[in-house]
């Protein structure tokens, strides 16, 4: 059975658990878009990821800086969700307050329909986990944090992952302590952000037990190691936040500068898609055909 019919007959929480179980990796390229999310499982992709990266640069065109507030995280899940089969990783930031706001965060995103959201261990404001001036909050209270996501969900099938950016704000050894709390504390996986070297890939595949994500960044020297290099090192999840919003901008800005150069858009031609692949993307042909049966 194909990723998204499995999705579709279980439920994207239960379908992600299902995949998961099998024990190979699953790779969820992120989107910063419902639309991005559609290229995503056409693609052939088992998960998307909504990267909060992403999410703040399509909605406002600014940095990850925690600018996004709940409201506006869920609505862009709900979106997402509703455009695509495939479940969806969410990014939650830090549940945006206290125990209630964790506890109303994990239960809109649940509504909203998402399969697995990540809380991370940052103090607000929270920022990208790439940047520097990164603080953290106490480990201990952030095991709190956690467990409140976990009583929240209820017997839904919602994956919680615990996320750490303690890497680049107090070092390896800090980010393996936490994540061995964050697994104590009962997530499903854990996820140690702000990898930048092969190096830290390794540590972290080597001194963390149990289901782990890794997420490959553009630009650093991650990118060379292949799904299946990370699958032997242990890992049961692979996000590529940034890589479809990084070749989108990219393809604009190649784009509109030949325009504004020759006057025309006529040599990029082959660097776009046509109206009707377009038109196929979006599903035009079952919107029309809804049409014509009740419009009368």
């Amino acid at each position: 059975m194909s990723a998204s019919r499995t999705s579709e007959a279980l439920g994207g929480a239960a379908a992600l658990r299902s995949l998961i179980a099998e024990g190979g990796i699953i790779m969820a390229p992120g989107a910063a878009d419902p639309l991005t999310a559609r290229l995503v499982e056409q693609a052939g992709f088992p998960a998307v990821y909504m990267t909060g990266f992403g999410a703040t640069a399509s909605r406002l065109g600014m940095p990850d800086l925690g600018l996004m507030t709940q409201t506006e995280m869920c609505d862009h899940a709900r979106n997402m969700t509703r455009a695509v089969s495939i479940p969806v990783i969410a990014d939650a930031d830090t549940g945006y307050g206290g125990p209630s706001n964790i506890e109303r965060t994990v239960h809109e995103y649940i509504r909203a329909g998402v399969a697995a959201l990540h809380l991370e261990d940052q103090a607000s404001p929270k920022r990208c986990g790439q940047l520097a001036g990164i603080r953290l909050i106490d480990a201990e209270d952030n095991m709190h944090r956690l467990a409140c996501a976990l009583d929240a969900r209820g017997d839904s099938d919602l994956i919680v992952i615990g996320r750490t950016d303690a890497l680049p704000a107090a070092g390896i050894d800090e980010a393996v302590r936490r994540a061995a709390l964050y697994r104590d504390a009962g997530v499903d996986l854990v996820f140690v952000d702000g990898v930048k070297l092969i190096a830290e890939v390794e540590t972290i595949a080597r001194r963390v037990e149990g289901p782990k994500i890794i997420s490959i960044v553009d630009g650093n020297e991650t990118t060379a190691l292949t799904a299946n290099e990370l699958r032997a090192m242990g890992f049961s999840i692979v996000l590529y936040a940034l890589s479809t919003l990084f070749s989108a901008v990219k393809a604009s800005r190649d784009t509109l500068d030949e325009l504004r150069r020759a006057g025309t858009p006529k040599a990029r031609a082959d660097a776009m898609v046509t109206y009707a692949q377009f038109a196929e993307l979006v599903d035009l042909a079952g919107h029309q055909k809804r049409a014509d049966r009740y419009e009368g």
